[in-house]
């Protein structure tokens, strides 16, 4: 399986500027895979040491945060020399031993030839627990399910996803049809890793949906295991509540869905542990389009997207012969499906600001708007063909962006203000 964030890991290997690297995500989206993976391909020995009930691991950096007394513990403990140029070493669970994380600071002034990489699932929360954290002393990746493109590549159509990073999109057309077959399956399957490897290799749907029955399984332990006990059942109830939020025409999230006579501030500690964790992504409204779009957010308005389409497909039990040949009863949720869809494969794409935008009276929403740090996109998100973009032009009239994007599964078409991106090619927006 290959992971784009690869490429980002060579060129944190090859900076002068390096500084141990924390790789930030969810359970179970390939975090130590990456880690090993990387390791293996370019260094020629990795140490790997897993901080999750490991005693001996604690006791070693309980004591002094010396440099070469910790080397030597981790060469003593794993069996192995460590060459500073051609050894990576691994933390994984870096969140159990909060003192391993308070070394980093150390290794990067005093020892900043070694190749550090780390990771720890509910990282987030572990650093709200008074952590000495290494702030200014690390680099961070954010790791996320795989992308459409990645889904390309593990199923044996590599070929398509470089046509789409081609941006021919003349040929692209041409072969519109395997790509938005390919799309309905990903909106099943969805991104994580062992459910991509899983339909991968089989091709069967109802595996694919027990790995994403029991990777939710585990996400409620989580909420039981690590967060503060008074909130569990806030969790619960909100984390339950997503599906039926996106499958509003309005999908505005109403705390009134999660429990009758709901308030935010009993709920806002569950939403802000849900986005640190990473299971959740919040979006929230601005009411104009300057830079930085940050200045005019509404922080009382916002869409709560989950992880992963097909895990969000999953909490709402959608059947595979639902999404795969077509339902009536289907359409509200298409819409949901889709924008999440979107939602996943614009936070994959580094310094974009995504937002939505609604007027103060309500009669003009945009699904999206991003900020690039040079310009503000509009992107208006349509589930099938419909291309009647009301509101998109009413946005248009009023504020003049150089560029309005619509992304639908009509086929590409670029005409004065408005581009038609295909939902399938959702990542070049970028490029566009």
């Amino acid at each position: 399986m290959y992971r784009i964030a690869i490429e980002n890991l060579l060129k944190w290997k090859d900076s002068k500027r390096r500084k141990p690297l924390i790789i930030e995500g969810a359970r179970q989206v390939g975090k130590t895979w990456l880690m090993k993976e990387f390791g293996k391909r370019c260094y020629s020995d990795t140490v790997y040491i897993n901080f999750d009930s490991n005693s001996r691991m604690a006791e070693l950096f309980a004591s002094d945060l010396d440099i070469s007394r910790i080397i030597t513990g981790l060469e003593i403990y794993t069996g192995q020399k460590i060459d500073p140029d051609n050894t990576l070493i691994i933390f994984d669970e870096v969140q159990e031993v909060p003192r391993a994380l308070s070394s980093l600071k150390y290794f990067y002034e005093n020892a900043p030839e070694y190749h550090i990489v780390c990771a720890g699932s509910l990282l987030g929360i572990a650093l709200h627990e008074g952590t000495s954290f290494p702030v200014g002393k690390v680099d961070f990746l954010k790791l996320f399910p795989l992308s459409f493109k990645e889904f390309l590549m593990a199923t044996g159509k590599g070929r398509y996803a470089d046509l789409l990073n081609s941006q021919d999109y003349q040929m692209i057309t041409s072969f519109k049809h395997t790509y938005i077959d390919a799309l309905k399956q990903y909106y099943f399957v969805g991104g994580m890793p062992e459910a991509v490897q899983c339909f991968a290799e089989n091709n069967d749907f109802n595996e694919v949906r027990d790995i994403q029955k029991r990777i939710l399984a585990a996400y409620e332990q989580d909420f039981s295991k690590h967060a503060p006990n008074e909130i569990v059942p806030k969790i619960r109830m909100l984390w339950n509540s997503i599906p039926s939020q996106l499958a509003k025409e309005n999908k505005k999230f109403i705390y009134g869905l999660v429990r009758e006579g709901a308030r935010a501030k009993e709920y806002e500690t569950a939403i802000m542990w849900l986005s640190d964790c990473g299971l959740v992504h919040k979006v929230s409204r601005v009411n104009a389009a300057g830079i930085p779009l940050r200045a005019y957010e509404d922080l009382k308005a916002f869409k709560l997207f989950v992880l992963d389409v097909g895990l969000l497909g999953c909490m709402a039990g959608l059947r595979q012969s639902t999404l795969l040949d077509g339902n009536d009863l289907f359409v509200e949720f298409k819409s949901a499906l889709t924008e999440q869809y979107v939602c996943q494969q614009l936070k994959t794409i580094d310094d974009l600001g995504i937002y939505y935008y609604t007027n103060d009276r309500g009669s003009c929403e945009i699904d999206f708007v991003i900020d690039t740090g040079e310009q503000i996109l509009p992107v208006e998100v349509k589930a099938e063909l419909n291309l009647r973009a009301k509101s998109l032009k009413t946005y248009q009239e009023k504020y003049s962006p150089k560029l309005s994007i619509r992304t639908s599964m009509a086929d590409f078409k670029s005409e004065d203000w408005l581009v038609n991106l295909p939902l399938y090619a959702i990542e070049q927006i970028d490029k566009v």
